[in-house]
């Protein structure tokens, strides 16, 4: 069924072209509606955590409605997923856990829902806890909504997961004070809608406004204080970010989520050891790159092909091991093809293929080539607001 699924799917992908080119996602002349939708909704999320709807996404020449198109691939592929336990893993190997300074146990794998529809956050999970995942990093909104779904069908497992979103941008010309109110409106609705007591990690984006980091930081401390999160971090903050939230804090942010990938050095361009003298561990998106160009370095590098050959796995593989070799936390998405998606087998085989990681070790050889790997280089804080240079909203 889930392959009739995926054949359903990719015929209709060959109806389905799109000539807009987004300088940041695939720009083929052939590049499908639902490839280029996931890739742009996916970047909204990154830089500004806001969720769009795939109409919202003008493409001028598509006839046919994106959501129609997939309904049917999509239901195909769901029927194999009706009566699967939710929380039955396949593998025994035991995911690391981090321990935080407030002794919470931070699980350094993490299934990335990163422009998931509702339905494919659902299922995602559903095949992450096959495999012994228990950490969901997710976004407000419509991700939010998959993880509210699934909790209200499995209702014993939210004391197995560990939950972790975001607080979403800020406008840029908002007030600290208003600031701060929009973090703390936003989190008493997620809680109601997932319907649950808190949530294990409380990420803050950031702002090119100092005072607005540490407006919106006081909150993340007092929602701890109160037990709303167990653990506070950041995401995408680069020094600039990091000096502001620090000079006020009064609590450290336990992790800095940003881009890690072969190419950028093992200190990520410093920021490893500007947030690990501090206390602040590195958590990772984007191991295969998070831009169609990036991806397509990282797939095609004969560097990896050939470590991976040797190892007979995939170079998506080796490219995550070469982060969490490095003692860095993952959040991985199902499938680097098809960023997200989460579409049948695809979806499943690749975070089974990617949990397994953990079963074998690159080379001290092998680290030290990919460690001097200077290119696919790329910024870590791509997806941060202008107050960091370089990024995307610049």
């Amino acid at each position: 069924m889930i392959r009739l699924g995926i054949f359903v799917l990719f015929f209709l992908d060959t109806i389905l072209y799109s000539s807009r080119v987004y300088s940041f996602c695939p720009s083929s002349p052939l590049t499908s509606n639902k490839l280029l939708t996931s890739c742009v909704r996916a970047i909204k999320f990154y830089v500004d955590g806001e969720d769009i709807n795939d109409e919202d996404i003008r493409l001028s020449d598509i006839s046919l409605n994106r959501r129609s198109a997939l309904a049917i691939g999509t239901a195909v592929a769901s029927l194999s997923l009706l009566h699967q336990p939710a929380n039955a893993a396949k593998t025994s190997k035991k995911i690391p856990d981090w321990t935080l300074s407030n002794n919470v146990k931070f699980p350094t794998l993490a299934l990335n829902t990163a422009g998931l529809s509702k339905d494919e956050t659902f299922r995602a999970i559903q095949y992450a806890r096959q495999e012994g995942i228990t950490h969901i990093d997710f976004h407000p909104g419509i991700e939010r909504d998959g993880v509210a779904e699934y909790l209200s069908k499995y209702k014993d497992e939210r004391k197995l997961l560990f939950l972790n979103t975001k607080i979403r941008k800020p406008p840029l010309d908002i007030s600290p004070q208003d600031a701060a109110a929009l973090a703390y409106d936003q989190i008493k609705e997620d809680l109601r809608i997932l319907n649950v007591d808190n949530v294990d990690m409380l990420m803050l984006r950031d702002s090119p406004n100092s005072k607005v980091i540490q407006a919106q930081w006081r909150v993340l401390e007092e929602l701890l204080a109160e037990g709303k999160t167990r653990s506070i971090g950041v995401i995408n903050y680069c020094p600039f970010s990091l000096e502001s939230v620090l000079e006020t804090a009064k609590i450290k942010p336990a992790v800095n989520y940003i881009m890690v990938h072969v190419g950028m050095g093992r200190d990520v361009h410093g920021l490893r050891t500007l947030g690990e003298k501090s206390g602040i561990k590195t958590f990772s998106y984007g191991q295969t790159g998070e831009v169609s160009s990036i991806n397509n370095a990282i797939a095609n590098s004969p560097v990896l092909k050939k470590i991976a050959a040797a190892h007979e796995k995939s170079v998506d593989e080796v490219a995550l091991k070469w982060v969490l070799q490095h003692g860095m936390a993952a959040s991985i998405r199902p499938s680097s093809n098809n960023m997200g998606r989460c579409i049948g087998e695809e979806c499943e085989v690749g975070l089974s293929k990617q949990v397994h990681t953990f079963d074998w070790e690159l080379t001290a050889n092998e680290m030290k080539t990919l460690n001097s790997m200077n290119e696919p280089n790329d910024n870590p804080t791509l997806f941060s607001s202008i107050g960091c240079p370089n990024s995307f909203g610049t």
